[in-house]
């Protein structure tokens, strides 16, 4: 049988919090959906900030909703050296010993303490999903990526949620490399 996920590359992009939210956009602000996103209930806001590191800067990264918990930014390796920042490969929401930056909005400044990662790639499954395949949450894979210049990626995590729906995340780097694109399969072979 064989186990097909779809491909969803991420490009850089930012995850705040409500107070930050509003210390960049004003206060009572609410993020507004540009569009849905492959999960359940995420989406691309309209709304876009500077990201500013020690080296330099992206304009216009998007940010993703909703607000949650802890403020975080996802770039790739290539984003971290543009920026001068050293990006740790971490699942999204681990934090801790992560370097910041600093974001500009249209209302004011955010100096993150921490928060910028290069997301470690995954695969979101559905809890039916993965017990179909014998999957477990946390459990590392390998995968194959066709694309033009394919290749195997190793470690990639399987997430596993009743609230998720099925698709990899693989980062700009991964995507390039492989010459995948969104709306691409991947194989699922270890």
């Amino acid at each position: 049988m064989s186990k097909t996920v779809p491909v969803g590359v991420s490009a850089r992009h930012i995850h705040l919090t409500q107070e930050h939210v509003e210390a960049l956009f004003g206060p009572g602000y609410q993020l507004t959906e540009f569009k849905p996103l492959s999960q359940p209930g995420q989406f691309a806001a309209n709304e876009t900030v500077a990201v500013i590191g020690s080296k330099g800067k992206f304009d216009k990264v998007r940010i993703l909703g909703p607000v949650r918990p802890a403020s975080q930014v996802e770039i790739s390796r290539t984003d971290a050296f543009a920026i001068g920042v050293k990006a740790p490969v971490r699942e999204s929401g681990t934090i801790d010993g992560t370097p910041g930056v600093t974001l500009k909005g249209p209302e004011g400044e955010v100096v993150l303490e921490k928060g910028v990662i290069v997301a470690a790639r995954h695969i979101h499954f559905h809890t039916s999903d993965a017990e179909k395949w014998g999957i477990a949450d946390k459990q590392l894979l390998k995968v194959r990526l066709g694309g033009d210049r394919g290749l195997v990626l190793e470690n990639v995590i399987a997430r596993v949620s009743d609230s998720f729906a099925l698709d990899m995340h693989i980062d700009t780097d991964e995507a390039n490399a492989a010459g995948a694109s969104n709306g691409d399969t991947a194989e699922i072979v270890d």
